[in-house]
């Protein structure tokens, strides 16, 4: 459904609440902010069942942790040093009103200076983009990671080609390979459908081991595409949380 939001005044929609998982700063462990300091916001419920997920916590039939207004995660956030925020999940935009809210919230605060949304490619981006467009302080400091679905996920189906229209060169366009055929449809979906946003090809490390990944990379070849790795599975254990 393709549709502007219509907002209260600020003092209303910072009282609004969201499910949560958890907030808390580390390094960005993937994409073109990997490494830097970053506060995770992660909220609450997933329109995907992803073969692959490593947030299963994040969606039913898990619970979410605790209950925030906006305000009080706003507050929370000033209480961390980064300067960057991943607004995550489950699916972020999943919320719609609540999670246009709270991004313009975010936005607000003077110290961040990007805020990029891990969102899965089956969410219609494009009333986000219109509220991006029409808000200047959104407009300098958000950025979609759209996540697009390919077979070993289950969910490919789900995907929203329109969605690679609504990106802007800022954007980041991730494909998480998991066989030798992701890969390929993967290949095809970048020829036939990107447009703007930097492409990245990221591997399931139980299928699709790094090294091969960056061969087949380097063979097709795909030179304006970056293989990113999850480098927080490289400094802590892949089952540890908060991190």
């Amino acid at each position: 459904m393709n549709r502007n939001f219509t907002l209260p005044a600020k003092e209303t929609y910072m009282k609004w609440s969201l499910p949560m998982v958890e907030i808390f700063e580390t390094v960005e462990g993937e994409g073109m902010a990997a490494g830097f300091p970053t506060i995770f916001v992660r909220v609450f419920h997933c329109n995907l069942r992803c073969t692959w997920c490593d947030t299963t916590y994040s969606y039913a039939p898990a619970k979410p942790e605790f209950e925030a207004s906006i305000e009080e995660i706003v507050d929370q956030i000033k209480q961390y040093n980064a300067k960057r925020i991943c607004f995550t999940g489950g699916e972020p935009l999943i919320h719609r009103e609540k999670s246009a809210a709270l991004l313009l919230a975010m936005a607000d605060l003077d110290s961040i200076i990007d805020i990029h949304i891990e969102t899965n490619g089956a969410i219609d981006i494009k009333p986000f983009q219109k509220l991006r467009s029409n808000h200047k302080k959104l407009s300098e400091k958000m950025r979609f990671v759209m996540d697009y679905k390919l077979p070993a996920s289950g969910e490919m189906e789900k995907m929203i080609m329109g969605n690679f229209k609504e990106l802007l060169p800022q954007d980041e366009i991730k494909f998480v390979i998991g066989s030798d055929e992701d890969f390929e449809i993967a290949v095809n979906v970048v020829r036939n459908y990107h447009e703007y946003g930097q492409v990245l090809f990221s591997p399931v490390w139980e299928t699709m081991p790094p090294r091969k990944l960056v061969e087949k990379v380097l063979r097709e070849p795909l030179p304006d595409v970056k293989v990113s790795m999850q480098l927080h599975k490289v400094i802590w254990h892949p089952d540890e949380r908060g991190v």
